[in-house]
Order: C-alpha cells, then structure tokens, then sequence
C-alpha cells in the first residue's frame, strides 16, 4: 500500500505525520486491497479541507472529504469514514464470490 500526504497552504508537522500514520495503522487489515491512498490536506480560513483517494486493486476508487477547524479531530473523522468505505467495499468483493 503506497501512502502519499500533500499538505496546500501550510506545512504538515512531524507530529501531525506520525498521527495520520498511527491512525492509517487501523485500516492495516486491508493493505492487500488498498493500491495508493492519496491524501490531500488544504488549509484556507481557518478550516481544513482534508481528502483521500483510496485506490483498490479491483479498480474500485474511493473518494472522501472531510473539513474541519482542527487537524487531528479531521483526521479521526476522515480515517473512520475511510475505514467504513473500505469494509463496504471488502463485503461487495466477498458477495461476488
């Protein structure tokens, strides 16, 4: 599973890194079916604009957006969101099969 941050308008912290890391740790199960996942942070206003793009190996793509004023609470709520997005797509595989 290839991972990429890219943070627009500020620069992401070490600690603000190892907290995204620690938090994709809970979606570790699926790292057989996730291809990329593409992480896109922006920062305008105050508020934070937090994306993903999960590709899966199916060619299956999963896209989320979060905003939020805190960057660790986005990060949570992003990752949860991810991680529902993920067991519905392994339930369809297992349903084909």
């Amino acid at each position: 599973m290839n991972i990429d941050v890219r943070s627009v308008h500020f620069d992401l912290s070490d600690q603000s890194k190892q907290y995204l890391n620690m938090k994709i740790g809970r979606i570790d199960y699926a790292k057989d079916m996730i291809v990329d996942l593409l992480f896109v942070f922006t920062k305008d206003a105050g508020q934070f604009r937090l994306e993903v793009t999960a590709n899966f190996r199916w060619g299956k793509q999963a896209h989320i957006i979060e905003t939020s004023p805190d960057l660790n609470s986005g990060i949570d709520v992003l990752i949860d969101k991810l991680d529902q997005k993920v067991v519905k797509e392994k339930e369809k595989i297992q349903e084909k099969k």
